[in-house]
């Protein structure tokens, strides 16, 4: 186990050193400086903005929402905050590139609506499921416990 460890361990290091020579090696300094820059940003925008808006979220849904939905509606927010943050560079970008690009004529913003609305169903579908196995289970208990009592 601890071999396994070592040879994982090395190998991250020596890929990670990898990349590292590709970036010093081949891309021009220019490049590496907004690289540089784009990734102080995202560190920020993460640690500054998300995180704390997280848990704020967190926050929130523990106050107000039973523990029994809390789970559903969680990865529900997950999920969407993860469509959203990937759909929304192609509909801010959506008509700068020229047509033979067709990637950006998509209409990103219906898509993401659509997809935001499965996610719903979805999470409703299956929190609806577990109240219906809990209501099922909780009536199958009474009845046991009702059919002892009476006899």
């Amino acid at each position: 186990m601890k071999a396994w460890r070592i040879i994982l361990a090395a190998a991250g290091i020596l890929l990670g050193l990898f990349g590292v020579h590709r970036l010093l090696t081949e891309i021009p300094p220019s490049s590496l400086v907004a690289l540089g820059v784009w990734l102080l940003a995202a560190l920020l925008i993460h640690d500054g903005l998300l995180s704390p808006a997280v848990v704020g979220v967190g926050v929130l849904l523990r106050r107000f929402v039973p523990d029994r939905g809390r789970r559903y509606l969680q990865a529900a927010l997950l999920v969407a905050a993860l469509a959203t943050v990937v759909a929304l560079p192609m509909i801010y970008l959506r008509g700068s590139q020229p047509p033979v690009k067709a990637l950006l004529l998509q209409n990103y913003g219906l898509n993401l609506t659509f997809i935001l609305g499965l996610i719903a169903a979805i999470t409703l579908s299956l929190y609806a499921i577990h109240v219906a196995r809990d209501n099922s289970h909780r009536s199958q208990t009474f009845n046991r416990t009702s059919t002892r009592r009476a006899e």
